[in-house]
């Protein structure tokens, strides 16, 4: 008598989609197509710990308080972080973000993180000694979550000279601030970052 083996087709395993990689931080931050034009590249934009080193000669304090907030971040989690600054004068590539002076400026600081949920909290506990508003208390010139544009965990500064927005998305925390531009350049380099955070 001779034996039939039957077997039963067995599903194909199809792959398991990976999920598509995070934007590479140096790549979130402003470019020069979303600044207005007659702004420059500061020396120094890229890495964040360059830019820090970059500092020191001429700014050591400055160096020295961004240097413990960039620790402080990295304690939270932050495994990458890069910076831009583009301005009308050189010497407001070595100022403090968000120092009124006549230059135009624009720059963007972007940090990613391990996982959202440290990316969240760093972001509620401030980034770069810029921190959220509590709940509730807005004073002139400052909304928080949806009315910003940029989300739940966000919030904007907007009181002429100085237009400041941070947020996080994703693995993300987010800082875009601009000296001296109009609210229309201030909303183009915010959606522009945004849409490079995923």
């Amino acid at each position: 008598m001779a034996g039939v083996c039957q077997s039963t087709p067995q599903p194909v395993a199809s792959p398991t989609p990976s999920p598509s990689p995070h934007t590479a931080v140096a790549d979130a931050v402003l470019q020069q197509g979303d600044v207005p034009s007659g702004l420059n590249l500061c020396t120094g934009s890229g890495p964040f710990d360059t830019y820090i080193t970059n500092l020191q000669s001429s700014q050591p304090e400055l160096a020295g308080r961004l240097d413990d907030q960039w620790l402080s971040l990295r304690t939270q989690g932050a495994t990458g972080a890069a910076i831009s600054l583009f301005t009308s004068d050189n010497s407001a590539c070595t100022a403090e973000l968000a120092a009124v002076s006549k230059a135009k400026s624009a720059a963007a600081f972007v940090a990613v993180f391990a996982d959202e949920g440290q990316a969240d909290r760093a972001w509620q506990t401030g980034v770069l000694g810029f921190t959220p508003p509590a709940p509730g208390e807005l004073p002139p010139g400052l909304s928080r979550g949806i009315p910003t544009g940029l989300g739940l965990s966000a919030w904007t500064y907007d009181r002429s000279p100085v237009r400041l927005a941070c947020w996080h998305t994703s693995v993300f925390v987010a800082l875009v601030v601009l000296t001296n531009l109009d609210i229309n350049a201030f909303k183009a380099a915010t959606a522009a970052v945004n849409a490079r955070l995923n």
